[in-house]
């Protein structure tokens, strides 16, 4: 009975707050907590202590990240950079840290796909290292595959 019940006639009689056959489910929500102080964040259900996020774009412990929210412009913006103008931050390790995502240079901002696609999209607009701002989109298909849009 994992140490959270007791084995009686091959039938485990589970502590209080475990259930299930073996009473290897804790009915405990306190790992599922989120910082907001909602339950895996108000985007899953917590099934035996773990969040099960129902939004598919958020994941982790608690349901709280998102690689296609609200951040991920600045967060690729050195990867976008050294990959689509080979400078900025990380130019020298551009090869080893920001091949994460599949990219493709537009000629211009109305050739950036628009909202209404069927994946989460993050349109950016970021300054490079020579104080100029360029443009890129961000987005995670449902393969979780990553998808960048630059203007050239």
């Amino acid at each position: 009975c994992t140490g959270n019940g007791i084995c009686k006639c091959r039938v485990c009689e589970c502590f209080p707050n475990f259930t299930g056959s073996a009473c290897d489910c804790s009915l405990d929500t306190t790992p599922c907590m989120a910082a907001n102080g909602q339950i895996c964040n108000g985007r899953g259900t917590c099934e035996c202590g773990t969040c099960n996020c129902t939004d598919p774009k958020f994941q982790g412990a608690t349901c709280e990240m998102c690689q296609t929210c609200l951040g991920v412009c600045a967060e690729h913006k050195d990867c976008v950079q050294c990959r689509a103008f080979n400078k900025g931050e990380k130019k020298e390790t551009c090869s080893q840290e920001c091949m994460h995502f599949n990219m493709t240079r537009v000629e211009s901002r109305d050739k950036l796909p628009q909202p209404g696609q069927p994946d989460p999209l993050s349109h950016c607009k970021e300054k490079d290292v020579d104080d100029c701002w360029f443009y890129f989109t961000y987005s995670v298909n449902s393969a979780g595959e990553a998808s960048v849009h630059v203007v050239e």
